[in-house]
């Protein structure tokens, strides 16, 4: 018996007109063609600012024999390394779908994330190595000093933060949480110094390394999970599949669905693939199907029409290596 199964999906010509057509709603007016450069210029500047703040307190961390300004510096070379990266990524990530990256290449921003993440947390294990031999070989801080490039350090990531304020873009918005920690980290470096200067607690300063560092360790490790997640094609945490098979089958002439996947390319771009049963052969069941899971941030949707009673060999999903495998030999035999 002949199986009538139509597939109805995005075509790839489809996502590359809507990604022109965004381009092109992007720089339809004046405004929209500076604010684009706008954003870059200021990620650019918060990177040079980062970059050569991170060499004067290297200096100054050396001068000062401070580990918390040294484990700052390691810090914020992290942070322009990490906005750099973030520069060029966008910029490959915010071009179009073409016949090779058929998804665009929205991942490039996660994959400079990634690279970033990883040289903090093992620049962050080496701070916490050196302040430990710190401990047990005390070599007393300036604290004075510490205290002039506190002072310094505060003032000129203000002024990134200040500079990155306002970002819209999500790139630009981390930028700036990354900026506000920075304040932080100098505020704490700041009151251990004046810690240190009155009370005489040369220890301080390597506890206060240490405390830094393994705050920063949680974070990235937060922030690597959540890349994980991407990469191993876990459902985003914002949707779940049972909310989205009941709102496809909440939708008029939907009998059942079923072959659910979810997954992101990015943490804002989420993707369905799915089966609908359906009777009726009128296109507005699809389009309200889309417009239904739209609602719910599902941006990028494939789908498949099946008949009433037609059997789907694909209601569980069962991919693996064994049975590709196997399949591939059945047809060489």
């Amino acid at each position: 018996m002949k199986k009538h199964k139509k597939v109805m999906k995005q075509e790839h010509e489809d996502a590359l007109e809507i990604c022109k057509e965004t381009a092109c709603s992007d720089n339809d007016t004046e405004h929209s063609h500076s604010s684009s450069h706008t954003s870059d210029t200021k990620i650019l500047i918060a990177f040079l600012l980062n970059f050569g703040f991170a060499v004067f307190e290297f200096v100054g961390g050396f001068l000062s024999a401070s580990v918390a300004i040294s484990s700052d510096a390691l810090h914020d070379m992290g942070d322009a390394l990490s906005i750099g990266i973030s520069w060029l990524l966008e910029r490959q990530s915010k071009k179009s779908p073409d016949e090779v990256y058929t998804f665009g290449r929205g991942r490039c921003s996660v994959l400079g994330a990634l690279i970033t993440y990883s040289v903090l947390l093992t620049g962050s294990v080496l701070v916490i190595i050196g302040a430990v031999k710190r401990l047990m070989n005390p070599v007393e801080a300036d604290a004075g000093l510490m205290m002039i490039f506190a002072v310094v350090g505060i003032a000129a990531n203000l002024v990134a933060t200040f500079i990155t304020a306002r970002g819209e873009g999500l790139n630009q918005k981390a930028i700036n949480l990354h900026m506000l920690e920075d304040v932080s980290g100098w505020v704490v470096v700041l009151m251990g110094a004046l810690i240190m200067k009155f009370t005489g607690l040369w220890f301080i300063d390597p506890l206060m390394s240490i405390g830094v560092s393994l705050y920063m360790i949680y974070r990235v490790i937060r922030n690597l999970l959540e890349i994980a997640d991407l990469f191993l094609v876990r459902v985003p945490r914002n949707v779940s599949v049972d909310e989205v098979r009941e709102n496809i089958l909440s939708c008029k002439g939907v009998s059942d669905v079923h072959h659910i996947h979810l997954w992101s390319l990015t943490p804002e771009n989420v993707c369905a693939t799915f089966h609908v049963v359906t009777a009726s052969s009128d296109a507005r069941v699809k389009e309200e199907v889309k417009e239904e899971l739209l609602h719910m941030g599902i941006t990028h949707v494939t789908m498949e029409i099946e008949a009433p009673g037609e059997h789907c060999h694909d209601t569980l999903c069962t991919i693996n290596a064994s049975s590709s495998h196997s399949h591939h030999h059945h047809h060489h035999h």
